[in-house]
């Protein structure tokens, strides 16, 4: 079964002056964590869950640069953009799962992305759609070609990157984005072997939303080019549910919308599934 996605547009406002400073907004609990330290990508999985209470969680750093560039919902996804990866058919309170980082053919002074990024999400009607993503995205409009840990979310309308977090190609990363009883949508990155918190939302989305995992790939479509993107693997993604029960991996039992081959192709673009539908991978064919 085909999913609906998420159709984002750029509303572009120029290249010059796209970046400015912003703190991350966070429900009232995250305000008791320490600053995180500066550190190193993890070489270690997790054994705990994300949380406000998991052993030396702490919070992104106060400077976080936020995006000139801006992005809204819209009912059909506008030509250059190609979804590589899968959504839930129902409803889940988080997922969770790791991300390689690769350098991509992105292009300078342009609007081209690359992002490989977890994604919650509710449609509110009339065309209106709430949602928090998290990964990492390489963007031609800042950054300088750099891959960098992101959020998005609706509340803001725009990009949030944390460059304290010095990412390079062949790292992984895992990131978890869940909800807690307050209904507050948090975004957490383990790095330098700890839980770090990105962001805190309160979306009207509820205690539980709909799930996506996807590499997406947008190109300029002023300058229409071939954008060269080495494969990025998924894996180890596991959904939280509704019930607030134990995580469990992303498999053939969960309802899952997407194009429903073991392999994929759009754009020129490749997705392989090496398990329904916790680990894959996505990138050039």
């Amino acid at each position: 079964m085909r999913f609906r996605f998420v159709a984002r547009w750029c509303a572009l406002a120029g290249l010059a002056g796209a970046l400015g400073v912003a703190a991350p907004a966070a429900s009232q609990p995250s305000h008791r964590l320490p600053e995180c330290k500066p550190g190193r990508a993890s070489t270690k999985a997790p054994i705990r869950p994300a949380g406000n209470s998991a052993p030396k969680a702490c919070r992104a750093a106060a400077r976080v640069l936020e995006s000139g560039v801006r992005m809204d919902a819209v009912r059909n996804t506008p030509s250059g953009y190609h979804h590589l990866g899968a959504g839930t058919g129902n409803e889940w309170s988080g997922v969770f799962g790791r991300l390689s980082v690769v350098d991509s053919a992105v292009r300078r002074n342009t609007y081209d992305f690359v992002a490989s990024r977890f994604m919650v999400k509710r449609d509110l009607g009339n065309g209106r759609i709430a949602w928090l993503e998290a990964g990492w995205a390489e963007t031609g409009w800042a950054g300088q070609a750099r891959q960098r840990v992101y959020t998005f979310n609706t509340n803001t309308n725009s990009w949030q990157f944390y460059d304290q977090y010095q990412l390079r190609p062949g790292d992984r990363v895992w990131l978890d984005i869940h909800t807690d009883s307050d209904n507050v949508w948090q975004a957490w990155l383990w790095w330098n072997n700890r839980w770090n918190l990105l962001t805190a939302q309160k979306l009207p989305i509820g205690s539980s939303a709909y799930v996506e995992q996807y590499v997406e790939v947008h190109v300029d479509s002023g300058r229409p080019a071939r954008l060269k993107v080495p494969p990025v693997t998924v894996d180890n993604v596991q959904l939280r549910p509704a019930d607030r029960g134990p995580a469990r991996y992303w498999r053939e039992d969960v309802d899952t919308l997407t194009g429903g081959a073991a392999r994929e192709r759009t754009g020129g673009f490749c997705l392989d599934w090496i398990t329904h539908y916790d680990t894959w991978t996505a990138g050039d064919c």
